[in-house]
């Protein structure tokens, strides 16, 4: 973990899971933490089950090969083992998140029906990867999440390589124990500095929101009150 002290409860996870990653990203916006453009994943990997809804978890993290092994390779064969004794033993819940080391990536699945349903036994409630998983309409009847690049079909030669180090996925870096907010729309890291006070800026943020909605559901559209509010609301964000 990468602060200690700073899980969040039961009940502030469920917070945070009703609210979309956009939202979750403005409501970041308001602590200046860190620059906009960063603390998010690429829009290339994607959401695959996109109907299953937003997860929150902390990263379990692995880099994997489906290439063929070259001839210099050496076997680990103890090394899934312990890499299935390391996920079970960081507290939940989790998010398996993949670094694929082939380039290009994506040529062998890490995650497929087998893949997700051990690691849900161990606490996961999906997975990330730089790559491509398979077998969606399986994983999907597990409730179990799914981000890749896109869908593949054969495991290849797939192999753990190394696990519990820092990965790099579409040029962001993720640790183990990282907060993870992830749905329909993308990947986001939440520092963990904000993270207990985050679902009440989500709140604030859709607070500041609403005026803007309401003025443009009106019969009568008023431009120059829209710009007002406008004015308005990203002045209390600079605040």
């Amino acid at each position: 973990m990468s602060e200690a002290g700073s899980r969040l409860t039961p009940n502030e996870l469920r917070a945070l899971r009703r609210y979309n990653t956009p939202t979750i990203a403005n409501a970041i916006e308001l602590f200046n933490v860190r620059p906009r453009h960063t603390g998010f994943l690429p829009h290339y990997i994607r959401c695959l089950l996109p109907e299953l809804g937003p997860i929150v978890g902390y990263a379990v993290t692995s880099k994997t090969k489906a290439a063929p092994p070259g001839p210099d390779e050496v076997e680990q064969p103890d090394l899934l083992g312990d890499y299935f004794r390391y996920v079970a033993s960081q507290p939940g819940p989790k998010i398996a998140v993949a670094q694929d080391l082939d380039d290009p990536p994506g040529l062998g699945a890490q995650f497929g029906e087998v893949t997700a349903t051990i690691h849900q036994k161990l606490g996961c409630i999906g997975h990330i990867t730089s790559g491509c998983p398979r077998d969606l309409d399986e994983v999907r009847a597990l409730g179990f999440q799914l981000f890749g690049l896109n869908p593949c079909v054969s495991h290849a030669y797939v192999r753990l390589v190394e696990f519990d180090t820092t990965v790099t996925l579409g040029g962001v870096d993720i640790h183990c124990g990282d907060l993870i907010h992830a749905d329909k729309h993308g990947v986001c890291l939440i520092p963990h500095s904000v993270a207990h006070q985050l679902a009440e800026a989500c709140a604030e943020v859709e607070r500041r929101e609403r005026p803007l909605l309401e003025c443009c559901a009106e019969d009568e559209f008023d431009l120059e009150e829209y710009i007002r509010l406008r004015q308005v609301a990203h002045t209390k964000i600079r605040e």
